[in-house]
């Protein structure tokens, strides 16, 4: 790995909600009734990409960040077509885990918050672990 992340350190991302990002299109898929607003599924990966981003530069070759953990609260909805920015500022490392404060705001504040942790692993070795896993099924 290269040089350490400094504390403190952030990234964004800014993303259009669309259909997709909705929490009512997950009930096209399970027959559940949800809200046409942004699902909660959806405001955690923006968060992950926020926490992933600020890891690439770290990465050697044939490694990766994966999300291990989160703690989110999904504080407000947001509608369709609003712009959302996730955030996430670097808090530090416990053992081989890089912790992050994750945030998404949209025009009205803050909509959700929280903490997320990644690991950087090796492409190969995750790949071939979920391969056994699944073999062994």
């Amino acid at each position: 790995m290269s040089t350490e992340l400094t504390i403190g350190r952030r990234a964004a991302l800014e993303h259009e909600v669309t259909r997709a990002d909705l929490a009512s299109t997950l009930s096209d898929i399970s027959g559940d009734d949800f809200p046409a607003v942004l699902a909660t599924s959806r405001m955690i990966a923006l968060m992950e990409l926020a926490a992933a981003r600020l890891l690439v530069p770290h990465l050697q070759e044939g490694e990766l960040s994966v999300g291990v953990g989160v703690d989110i609260k999904h504080l407000a909805a947001t509608l369709i077509d609003a712009s959302v920015t996730a955030e996430a500022e670097y808090l530090g490392r416990e053992g081989k885990l890089y912790r992050f404060r994750v945030l998404l705001k949209d025009a009205g504040g803050i909509a959700g918050e929280g903490e997320h942790t990644r690991a950087i692993v090796s492409t190969e070795r995750l790949l071939a672990g979920a391969q056994r896993r699944n073999s062994a099924a």
